[in-house]
This record gives structure tokens, C-alpha cells and sequence, in this order.
């Protein structure tokens, strides 16, 4: 697990240079009070976390907080306050235009469950008091029509903001990157361009490093695609680095090894390691060849990247490299993973999804099976990504069931936490709490004598 280790210690530090905000003490809060943007660290592990494993909408539940609009973004945690973002749909503006999705035979692409680009959107940046729920302040980053629509089944405020503690940055694509401090105040917005989705929105989220703000802007055909590291004070661009990659919904992550940082992404043409410092590329392999949308994962001395729509695979490369490393993939899976939801990975092992919830298990080194298709004990379907907490997956549905699966080599389910309310984001651990986002509140899930 040291490479893993490595990454959450780069990452701490990294944050731990702000300073806090006026709302609460100058000290940083403790770790094990933070869970700063996507799945925390990117990967979504933590123990010693002190919350119930058994809950349901009248067990365990702390707090509960109805939220405006539509938003499948996870919350981010930091100390006492909790932020998360949201779209208001509003009115119908008739003969709104709709952005062309051309196709090499020269039609135009759009997706039969395509929506919410007829009508007026507010998009907004929540931050709760995450002692009892209450709504501290609620600001609107942007308005108007949306240039691009939406899946059905998805949301325009489905990336995950992040925080370094002094600011919130949210990012709503092509819409812009929005940077609040923690009173409300907008400190700068970033306009991207159009960053086109297919007609489906977008899903990748902002990454911290150090003093940067680091974002994945790979749009449709891969022409305009590129990624860039903006100050995280200012907003201004201190590198771009372009990438022929069509459009990835893969958040990227960092990894330490050998004494060097790592951006890795995710993509259909090609998996590419930058310099994150600099944006600099310092190795490449072959794509998925499928569409990109599960975070990569990073322990145990491999990287491990997969997709599951159109086709399903799974592969796990060594950081570290240099050039093209497509002929050093330590081991290949094509079966298991999810279109939308990430894998995790805990203790050498990582653990697949697919859509329907089954479970496949493999060792993470050499992609050994452990087990295949450990079953929900009802039906379900997934988008949130599982967290690992104290030893368990968490895995949540759409049904609003967490199931509790125990971490090994063997497939078994402790038990099922009804909520009672869809769940398409993911879950955030804090402070002796667990906070899920259902599709119409966030919970806080804990004990009576929990902090």
C-alpha cells in the first residue's frame, strides 16, 4: 500500500496549506474531518471513520436536509461545512438553439434521451453546516440556457467540486469553473469554451495540486480537447497542454512513484500520465477504446483503468514510465465494470461493478480472480461509486438500498440500509459522519455519541 500512502500524504499536504475562513478556527481541521472533493482522495477509502454501518430513514439518521433541484455531485466536506452544487430547471425558452453533434458522414448526433436545452437553468454552489444541516448560504454561479443538454438520467451539476479549504471550486462545464471563498463571495470564474458532451453532459471534476487547480476539458471529437492547470487563487492559466482525445467523463487523480507526481487520465484514443506541475506528458498507452468514465485507481504499485460501455474492460499498468508503455500491462479483464459507476480499490484488491450491482473481485497486482458476479440480495441498479469504510464497501442504488459488503476475497453482503430515496452520487465520510445525497436531501448518517 505504499504507493497509495504516498498519494494520500501528497494530497494532505497539498491541502493543509490553506489557511481556513472566518466561519470557524484558523488551524486546518484534522484528516480524518475532511473529505475534499471526489470520492476524497479520488479513491474513496478511509478508516478509523467511527460511523454506523446500519442504518435506514429512521435509524441512525442525524440530520436530514431537502435540496433544490437536480444535482448528482457528490458533497465535499471540510471541518464544519459541507458544500455541493445543484441545477435549477426553470421555464421553456422556445426556439433555443441546439448545439450540432456532427458525425463523420455528416449528420448530426443526438442522443434520444437527450434534454434541458430548451429551457432556462440556474446553477448553484450550496455550502451546509455540517453540525445540523442547515443551508449556510446558497449562491448562483451561472444562468441561462445551457449550450449543450443532458441524459435523462443524468444532471448538470454532476461533477464533484473540491476544496482546499479557503475556496470551493465548481466546475459545470462548459458553463465555467466557478471558485467561491467560504463566506459566498465569487473570487473568479474560468470559461473553458465549449466543451462539448454529445449531447449527454459532462461528469469529470476538478482536481486539486498543490497551488493549481487542474481540469480535464476533452470535448466530443477530440479536436478542441485539452487539460489545464489554472492558479488556485487567481483562476489564471499557468499551463495547457492539448490532447487529441474525444470526450472522457474520467476524473483524473495523482499518484506518487519513484519520487514523482503523476497525473493519470482516462480516455477512448489514448491513457496519458502528465506532469502535473507542468502539464508536461511523461507517458502514454493505447485507449480503452471505449468510453471513459470511471476515475482510475491507484495502490499497490499499479494503476488500474477500465470502462464498461460499449465493451467492458479492465487493465492495470505500473506509474513510473516513460514513452509508450502499451506493451507493459501487467494484466487485462473485460468483463464486470459499470458504464457509469468507478471500481474501488482496498488492501490489494480491486472490486468491479456492474450496472446491475454484482461484484467481481481481483487481485490488483495481477489481476487474479478472486471471485465473479457476488450478487445484491435485491435487484438494483448503480450510477453512485461504491466507498470502502472501515473494511466495507458501501455500495448504493438508485433504489435507495446501501448494500454492506465485506472487503476480501470472498463475496458477502452484512447487510441492506434502505434510505427510501434514490442515490446517484456518491457518499462523503467525515468528522464520525457518513453524508448521502438522495434525489431530494442530504443525510448525515451517524451514531448518537458520534462527533
Amino acid at each position: 500500500m505504499r504507493l497509495l500512502a504516498n498519494f494520500r500524504r501528497a494530497v494532505l499536504a497539498a491541502l493543509a496549506l490553506g489557511s481556513g475562513a472566518s466561519w470557524s478556527a484558523a488551524a486546518p481541521p484534522a484528516p480524518d474531518a475532511r473529505w475534499p472533493g471526489w470520492r476524497g482522495d479520488g479513491q474513496g477509502v478511509v478508516t478509523g471513520a467511527r460511523v454506523p454501518l446500519e442504518w435506514s430513514e429512521t435509524k441512525n439518521v442525524v440530520w436530514k436536509t431537502a435540496l433544490p433541484g437536480r444535482g448528482h455531485s457528490s458533497p465535499i466536506v471540510w471541518g464544519d461545512r459541507l458544500f455541493l452544487t445543484t441545477a435549477i430547471e426553470g421555464e421553456l425558452v422556445p426556439g433555443s438553439p441546439r448545439m450540432q453533434h456532427p458525425q463523420p458522414d455528416g449528420t448530426d448526433f443526438r442522443h434520444p434521451d437527450a434534454m434541458g436545452d430548451d429551457r432556462r437553468h440556474t446553477f448553484k454552489v450550496l455550502a451546509v453546516d455540517a453540525r445540523d444541516g442547515t443551508v449556510v448560504w446558497e449562491r448562483t454561479a451561472w444562468e441561462g440556457v445551457p449550450v449543450d443538454s443532458r441524459h435523462k438520467k443524468a444532471s448538470f451539476a454532476s461533477p464533484t467540486a473540491t476544496t482546499d479549504g479557503e475556496r470551493v471550486y465548481a466546475y459545470f462545464g462548459t458553463e465555467g469553473l466557478y471558485a467561491f471563498d467560504f463566506t459566498g463571495t465569487l473570487v473568479w470564474k474560468f470559461a473553458p469554451g465549449v466543451v462539448g458532451s454529445a449531447s449527454v453532459g459532462l461528469g469529470t471534476s476538478p482536481v486539486l495540486y498543490k497551488d493549481l487547480v487542474i481540469l480535464l476539458c476533452d470535448e466530443e471529437n477530440g479536436e478542441k480537447s485539452y487539460i489545464v492547470g489554472l492558479d488556485r487563487k487567481t483562476g489564471k492559466e499557468v499551463w495547457r497542454t492539448p490532447r487529441k482525445v474525444e470526450l472522457s467523463w474520467a476524473t483524473p487523480v495523482v499518484v506518487t512513484a519513484n519520487g514523482r507526481d503523476e497525473l493519470i487520465t482516462a480516455g477512448n484514443q489514448a491513457n496519458i500520465a502528465y506532469d502535473p506541475a507542468t502539464g508536461r506528458e511523461l507517458w502514454r498507452m493505447k485507449g480503452l477504446e471505449n468510453n471513459a468514465v470511471a476515475t482510475p485507481l491507484v495502490g499497490d504499485g499499479v494503476i488500474v483503468i477500465s470502462s464498461g460501455y460499449p465493451g467492458k474492460i479492465s487493465l492495470a499498468v505500473k506509474p513510473g514510465g516513460s514513452g509508450d508503455v502499451t506493451g507493459a500491462v501487467l494484466w487485462r479483464y473485460e468483463k464486470g465494470s459499470a458504464y457509469v459507476t468507478s471500481p474501488i480499490l482496498y488492501e490489494g484488491l480491486v472490486y468491479l461493478l456492474t450496472d446491475k450491482g454484482l461484484v467481481t473481485c481481483l487481485d490488483a497486482r495481477t489481476g487474479a480472480v478472486k471471485y465473479e458476479g457476488g450478487r445484491p440480495p435485491v435487484p438494483a441498479t448503480l450510477l453512485a461509486s461504491p466507498i470502502v469504510v472501515d473494511g466495507h464497501l458501501l455500495v448504493m442504488s438508485q433504489d435507495g438500498d446501501t448494500f454492506v459488503v465485506k472487503a476480501g476475497a470472498e463475496f458477502v453482503v452484512e447487510r441492506t440500509n434502505p434510505l427510501g430515496e434514490s442515490i446517484s452520487a456518491s457518499a462523503a465520510v467525515a468528522g464520525g459522519r457518513l453524508y448521502i445525497r438522495g434525489e431530494k436531501h442530504l443525510f448525515a448518517i451517524g451514531s448518537a455519541t458520534g462527533s
